[in-house]
């Protein structure tokens, strides 16, 4: 009876509001993909469906054939793949310093990569937009790369040596009582044990280079546009191309979900690193 009892109160005070929860978070995701299926007829219709009673494709072939999207995904991928490499590279070797030597001032230096993320982004637009002019990168894919490491690379080092100062310094003291030098150890003992959080770290690096907006509409032309400007140029104003509109948020969100499918397991090992000790 008291079991009986248990459960119940766990479904009423556990599953169902994380079935209410999930729910919530999806809907909008659903209600996407099913906008995105509906022909012109349902969509601007008066009543409102909540499947499309004739499923056309026919928002995904105006997208890629009228709209030209696989431009601005291919300058998307571009931007976040070189920015990915490139921060990851240079926030590694950050970390690794930062973790393993003591030098004046490395307290400091952290606390400004800390302070970094508290300021908005529109504040470093008109700095960056006359560096960029003036260096000759302006309205070119590099722009947004140079651009985004200035916030990815300082959130990267913190996220890096919080787990670099979890590994003991007896696993590269045995290297080097081996023979190995110090980036010797380096390459063969510590980065493969760093692979899981370079993964988590790598995704946040992407996400955020894939989804951001302010600098690619400042930074970008027709030519190199990214794909969060070119959904926004379907928003006109004189309406909303929702058919277009919600096609284009499904097939962003495809490389994503992609991505977390293959890198789900790395990206937990790497974000609970160093969570637990003892």
């Amino acid at each position: 009876m008291r079991e009986s009892k248990n459960k119940t109160l766990k479904i009423f005070t556990l599953y169902l509001p994380l079935l209410v929860l999930l729910v919530f978070l999806l809907f909008p995701f659903y209600w996407t993909l099913v906008t995105s299926l509906k022909p012109e007829q349902e969509l601007y219709g008066s009543t409102v469906t909540y499947w499309p009673m004739h499923t056309t494709f026919d928002s995904y072939h105006k997208l890629f054939v009228d709209f030209n999207f696989l431009k601005p995904m291919s300058n998307s991928f571009v931007v976040a793949i070189i920015t990915t490499i490139l921060s990851l590279a240079v926030s590694v070797l950050a970390a690794y310093a930062f973790s393993r030597y003591r030098f004046k001032g490395r307290k400091a230096f952290m606390m400004l990569f800390l302070t970094n993320n508290m300021f908005p982004t529109v504040l470093l637009l008109i700095p960056l937009y006359s560096i960029m002019r003036n260096i000759g990168i302006l309205y070119t894919p590099m722009s947004l790369v140079l651009s985004y490491t200035t916030f990815t690379i300082p959130f990267s080092v913190w996220l890096l040596n919080g787990y670099l100062n979890d590994l003991p310094m007896s696993l590269e003291e045995a290297a080097l009582v081996d023979g190995c030098n110090r980036a010797k150890a380096f390459l063969r003992i510590i980065l493969p044990i760093l692979i899981p959080c370079l993964v988590a770290t790598g995704v946040y690096i992407f996400m955020t280079s894939w989804n951001e907006y302010t600098f690619a509409v400042m930074f970008t032309n027709e030519a190199n546009r990214t794909i969060p400007v070119a959904l926004k140029n379907l928003i006109g104003q004189l309406g909303v191309q929702w058919d277009l509109l919600t096609a284009g948020g499904i097939i962003t969100i495809i490389p994503v979900c992609i991505m977390f499918f293959f890198a789900q397991k790395r990206l937990v090992e790497g974000l609970t690193a160093g969570a637990v000790k003892g």
